[in-house]
């Protein structure tokens, strides 16, 4: 492997950085991304049980705030029937609302690097293949008093740069280009299931307020 790097050249370099990132990225949103932490199945029917007749206490509303990005949008609507039991329909649904965005754009934290990385690496790889393109040319040129021009070295050299560099480009595009859209269709359905969760809990809320 040492090896490969080597004939590579130093434009690989970034490859390699490229390729460490995204490998911690994807790493990091399988373990964030977990069902568990974002929509537990029960969760909703759970808070919909307790809230049957009254709003839950702070203690409740913190443990459920503290459950999964569902119940943080979840244990908005009881905090604000809490600090204000006659708050309107409009504020209810606002405070929830701003809950919401907060945990939407904590679950697509780390795409929009995760898609650099992907459109980024097979420009990478073309500027080392470039750079190897330009030491191929360079070996063809004459030596000083010589008319015989050519250094097979330093041509498999350049042809060794340029292959390597688009090669291991690609590499780290596809894998990161997959990943992303995965973890996108992922974080929509989600946000999705959060914004029905939340609309049907928000028109229980209102029900509670006027009972």
């Amino acid at each position: 492997m040492f090896s490969i790097i080597q004939a590579a050249g130093w434009p690989i370099w970034p490859l390699i950085a490229c390729s460490i990132v995204a490998l911690a990225l994807i790493i990091e949103r399988f373990l964030s991304l977990k069902s568990a932490k974002i929509v537990p199945p029960r969760l909703l029917d759970e808070a919909l049980a307790v809230s049957r007749v009254s709003v839950p206490t702070p203690d409740v509303v913190k443990q459920l705030e503290q459950n999964s990005a569902l119940g943080e949008v979840l244990a908005s609507g009881f905090r604000a029937l809490n600090s204000d039991p006659r708050c309107t329909e409009s504020d209810l649904r606002a405070n929830m609302e701003s809950t919401g965005r907060a945990v939407a754009h904590r679950l697509e934290r780390y795409l929009n690097a995760l898609a650099t990385i992907a459109s980024a690496a097979p420009l990478l790889g073309l500027l080392g293949t470039v750079i190897g393109m330009i030491e191929i040319f360079g070996s063809q040129a004459p030596a000083a008093g010589s008319a015989v021009g050519g250094n097979p070295a330093q041509l498999a050299h350049g042809i060794s740069v340029a292959l390597y560099n688009t090669a291991f480009g690609l590499i780290v595009a596809i894998p990161a280009l997959i990943f992303w859209r995965y973890f996108r269709g992922r974080v929509d359905e989600y946000l999705l299931t959060l914004e029905l969760a939340s609309e049907r809990f928000a028109r229980h809320l209102v029900q509670l307020r006027r009972a």
